[in-house]
């Protein structure tokens, strides 16, 4: 590689890196903003010039923000323990299971990802509230579950998994429950701690469907908690800025402790090296 195309590559590297991690940058600096300090200025100073952390605990006296931090971790682990369980099971059925329809059915689960998360949003609602679950975190979490992504991914990793594993197993007399636990399940950690931080993200940022199956204000979810600090504080983004940073710090956390599995299952694939 000559000189000008390295060079070339850490101008793009760069440049990238200031698109993705520059507007988390900004929030962070804008959180931590006293109210004497202009950020409104013509030339905005990045790093703040008195430090203080006011904001963080305005915010926690102006919302029930413990509340809404645990309700949205109860959604969080009912769709992540949801997708870790149904989607593992649902794609060692397709990829390893021989049963009449099983190519169908796997074609009904790739038409799904066609469709826009707004078109099913009706039929979602009418189905939880037949269920008597409207306004309740479990309905928030029911749709989430499993989701249809997942269980393409946890299919494609135990696809990857050579088949004379599976038919040595079978020969051996192991049944379908225990060619997954000790065969399968081994082999696709990489991907199932991607299909884990997947759904994480998406329970806990999730806006819309909360918005809508959630009445009571005690239940709401953090993400919709904080429309409340949009309206009451909207020409203070300081504060705006720190509830954002409040929402921001579990999915670090998560994607922190699972880092290592994530990359694994991204360039590894299913079988471990």
């Amino acid at each position: 590689m000559s000189p000008r195309e390295k060079a070339a590559r850490y101008a793009l590297l760069a440049l990238i890196l200031v698109i993705c991690v520059g507007p988390f940058l900004w929030q962070l600096s804008t959180s931590l903003k006293g109210p004497d300090e202009d950020i409104y200025t013509a030339t905005p100073h990045f790093i703040p010039s008195d430090p203080t952390l006011a904001n963080y605990a305005r915010v926690g006296q102006t919302i029930p923000i413990g509340s809404y931090v645990a309700n949205s971790l109860i959604v969080a682990v009912l769709v992540v323990a949801g997708n870790a369980v149904g989607a593992t099971m649902a794609g060692f059925a397709l990829a390893k299971l021989r049963f009449r329809g099983a190519k169908l059915l796997a074609a009904a689960f790739i038409a799904t990802l066609v469709l826009p998360g707004e078109v099913t949003i009706v039929s979602k609602f009418v189905t939880v509230r037949g269920l008597g679950l409207s306004d309740t975190l479990v309905g928030v979490a029911l749709p989430e579950a499993i989701g249809m992504l997942n269980v393409l991914l946890m299919r494609a990793a135990f696809q990857a998994i050579p088949s004379e594993m599976d038919d040595a197993a079978v020969m051996d007399g192991a049944n379908a429950w225990q060619r997954l636990i000790h065969i399968g399940l081994p082999n696709v950690k990489g991907m199932l701690s991607v299909v884990t931080i997947f759904a994480f993200i998406g329970a806990w940022d999730d806006f819309l469907w909360p918005l809508i199956v959630l009445n009571d204000p005690d239940k709401y979810t953090l993400t919709v908690g904080l429309q409340y600090l949009n309206g009451a504080f909207s020409a203070n983004p300081r504060l705006i800025a720190a509830g954002t940073m409040i929402a921001f710090i579990p999915i670090v956390i998560v994607f922190a402790v699972l880092q290592r599995f994530f990359f694994r299952g991204v360039s590894e694939g299913a079988i471990k090296g």
